[in-house]
């Protein structure tokens, strides 16, 4: 995953622009930026807020400008050591995304995180046709990060409230669902957002490994969370230089806990839910990641 060794790692994040609440854009760079990443932004919308808690937004698909924009960094032959893709601005809007990824993978680590719902809902700018095409776009992945909503979105699964089952249902159902996800043709699968009692947890497959991390249930969400995990996930795995089982399951842990960390600053901080994750003012406990300074003297 390393182009040049006298360059910080670059990513290009194709993720919307959502102008107020802190969530895609807004979280993902400055989280790269921290971790001692250049992140490179390809936005695929335009929103004057987040979906969730507002009314009447404004929203306009970028997917003229991406065409644009994606030609001219193929005349600059820039390239990346990682794709990262989000939230997508609509369905023709993924044949460039599918044609960006042939054009600029060369190396890549190409992360896809599916966000099109939470809490059983889709997002109120995504169809059923994207939800396909979103699906058909996962077999170009070497690592999808899909939250249990968007997993069974994905599968074509009836939305079930792992919280009210027994353990050992709702454990026998994660490990189904993370099974077909891969089935899908991705490299790797992070399933996120198993709450059950007192924990949540992230299982991820990669080869014939499995993992599962779980940590603390902390009773409050906010938008942005998914996009602050999944980009501490892939500033690990960038750091670590390749993907394999144990740095994927490094990777997942620590980006957890950084979310947890961000989610209880937030609430202690009484930050109005629809404002999003409050992650600013800890992402010095990011900045470890990144390269020591050289001494020049």
């Amino acid at each position: 995953m390393s182009k040049q060794a006298n360059r910080l790692p670059r990513v290009a994040a194709l993720h919307d622009l959502s102008c107020f609440g802190r969530c895609a854009l807004t979280v993902v760079l400055p989280t790269l930026a921290a971790m001692g990443i250049q992140p490179i932004p390809l936005p695929t919308a335009l929103l004057s807020t987040h979906t969730g808690g507002f009314t009447d937004l404004y929203f306009d698909d970028l997917t003229p400008e991406m065409e644009a924009i994606s030609a001219h960094w193929q005349t600059l032959g820039l390239d990346f050591e990682a794709i990262y893709i989000g939230f997508l601005g609509s369905a023709p809007q993924i044949d460039v995304v599918e044609r960006f990824i042939d054009q600029f993978r060369a190396g890549s680590l190409v992360l896809i995180d599916p966000v099109m719902g939470d809490d059983g809902l889709l997002y109120s700018t995504y169809t059923l046709e994207m939800v396909g095409r979103v699906r058909e776009l996962c077999a170009h992945a070497d690592l999808i990060t899909p939250n249990l909503t968007e997993a069974c979105f994905l599968l074509d699964e009836p939305w079930r409230d792992i919280s009210a089952m027994p353990a050992e249902e709702a454990s026998a159902w994660g490990n189904e669902l993370l099974e077909r996800l891969l089935g899908l043709g991705a490299g790797a699968v992070v399933l996120t957002g198993l709450q059950k009692g007192a924990s949540i947890s992230v299982s991820g497959a990669i080869g014939d490994a499995r993992f599962t991390c779980t940590h603390p249930y902390i009773h409050a969400g906010y938008p942005g969370t998914g996009d602050l995990f999944a980009s501490v996930l892939l500033g690990h795995l960038l750091k670590a230089g390749r993907m394999t089982a144990d740095t994927l399951r490094t990777a997942a842990d620590l980006a957890a806990r950084f979310t947890g960390s961000a989610i209880t600053h937030t609430l202690h901080a009484n930050t109005p839910v629809r404002d999003g994750v409050l992650f600013e003012a800890i992402l010095h406990e990011l900045f470890p990641c990144a390269e020591p300074a050289q001494d020049t003297h």
